[in-house]
């Protein structure tokens, strides 16, 4: 009597089983939709065993990571293990769980498709193995990211009818203000700053400067972090601080109140509007102030520029900040007259010209940037700038000044000026490079 042949052994395809949820709440709960997921997905694999399905045990799960990227811990294993070989079968709840964006899904087929794996939808029983299932795949997906958009846009719309309003939608709290309950309060101690940051931008007329100044006195910004030139402009172009709610470039009324008036924002505007180059100029021009940024009082505080007229007489003078925003309680010095402490900082530069000891610092300086200069290359140099200084335009002058002093400090009785020996070695490499030009040229 014949036997019956055998049935060939069934397969074995390992399954695993990928959960995801958009938001992290909830995900405390002991019994939480991941699980949910998991054990819809593990009943539906046991329903399989027949078809030589067997369950991965390792749990490919991301919560609280949104459908719309690809950049997910557990979806990352998830497709290494892919790779690797050690999975046959993707099971998912819904399509949407693995991606909400078609492009992605795509990408993500062609990776299971080049490893011989097959995704499958337990609540919409399909997978990519057939024709049919690829439609059905890319329909569904298609209203997926479908809904994604128009929630996105709804968003989008909520947020832009909240800024029109003038209410605070988060994000970095400005300089000046706290927040509570979602909404801007002023801060009392940061508002002063604030206030006191607009009104010396309006005398000093530079944010290189002002930002120089206000290190030195040791002002920085929430964080701690010294306050730039950048964040210098960002902040005083910030209309939150007049009271107004920003969104894609039109203002609207904030239900905050303003820090500065208005007419302080739009003098310091007016200011903004003119290039950094031609403000430059402007200020050298109208006020040449030589030690603009460079010179402090007694206390420590910086000295700013200032003038006054008497018919047509300009008087200038260097005057200290604290003086002018606290009185003159807070120092001993209130101003001195710029003429005669810019002759006296020039006389002192001309005479450290031809100094032994200044010729030695600036050719040690020197020898950082060019290892074959000289000392006595160096003493030239030096010699050169005296006669040269009264030929040198006004503007030429303040930025040397710039260059070869670090600080002004003055006091009740004397004055201090610190001189920088590697601005000494700039200033001598750039003369030699002007001679070899001129002696080319001849």
């Amino acid at each position: 009597m014949m036997q019956a042949p055998s049935a060939p052994p069934v397969r074995k395809l390992r399954a695993a089983v990928y959960t995801r949820k958009s938001s992290e709440e909830g995900l405390e709960q002991e019994f939480n939709s991941l699980h949910a997921q998991r054990e819809a997905c593990e009943s539906y694999i046991a329903s399989q065993r027949s078809e030589g399905w067997v369950l991965v045990r390792d749990q490919y799960d991301d919560g609280g990571i949104s459908g719309g990227t690809l950049e997910r811990p557990g979806l990352k294993r998830l497709l290494r293990d892919v790779e690797a070989g050690l999975i046959n079968v993707v099971v998912v709840y819904k399509i949407d769980r693995l991606s909400r964006s078609l492009m992605d899904f795509a990408r993500l087929v062609s990776i299971f498709d080049q490893n011989d794996v097959t995704f499958v939808s337990v609540t919409q029983s399909f997978n990519t193995t057939t024709s049919m299932g690829r439609l059905t795949l890319n329909i569904l997906l298609s209203f997926a990211q479908f809904e994604r958009e128009v929630t996105a846009e709804r968003i989008r719309d909520k947020f832009a009818a909240s800024r029109k309003k003038g209410i605070w939608m988060g994000g970095p709290v400005p300089l000046g203000y706290r927040v509570e309950n979602r909404k801007l309060l002023i801060e009392e101690k940061e508002a002063a700053t604030v206030r006191m940051i607009f009104e010396r931008f309006l005398i000093v007329g530079s944010g290189t400067i002002l930002a120089r100044t206000l290190h030195a006195e040791g002002v920085t910004m929430r964080s701690g972090r010294p306050i730039t030139k950048g964040f210098l402009h960002k902040f005083l172009s910030n209309r939150v601080y007049i009271g107004q709610a920003v969104h894609k470039g039109i203002a609207y009324p904030g239900e905050h109140k303003a820090i500065i008036s208005q007419d302080l924002w739009d003098k310091v505007q007016s200011i903004l509007t003119i290039s950094p180059r031609r403000r430059a100029g402007h200020s050298r021009a109208r006020t040449p102030a030589l030690l603009k940024g460079l010179i402090f009082a007694p206390n420590g505080c910086a000295m700013t520029p200032t003038h006054t007229g008497k018919g047509s007489r300009l008087y200038r003078y260097y005057a200290t900040t604290s003086v002018t925003e606290l009185g003159p309680h807070t120092c001993p010095v209130r101003n001195v007259a710029a003429g005669e402490i810019e002759t006296v900082v020039i006389d002192q530069l001309r005479a450290v010209f031809s100094a032994p000891e200044m010729v030695v610092r600036t050719w040690m300086a020197a020898r950082q940037l060019d290892s074959t200069i000289s000392e006595a290359d160096i003493r030239d140099g030096l010699m050169r700038l005296d006669p040269m200084w009264d030929e040198l335009f006004p503007a030429e002058q303040a930025r040397i000044v710039q260059l070869l002093v670090e600080r002004v400090d003055v006091g009740t009785d004397n004055i201090a000026i610190r001189i920088r020996a590697e601005g000494m070695a700039s200033l001598v490499a750039e003369l030699r490079q002007r001679q070899g030009w001129k002696e080319a040229a001849e």
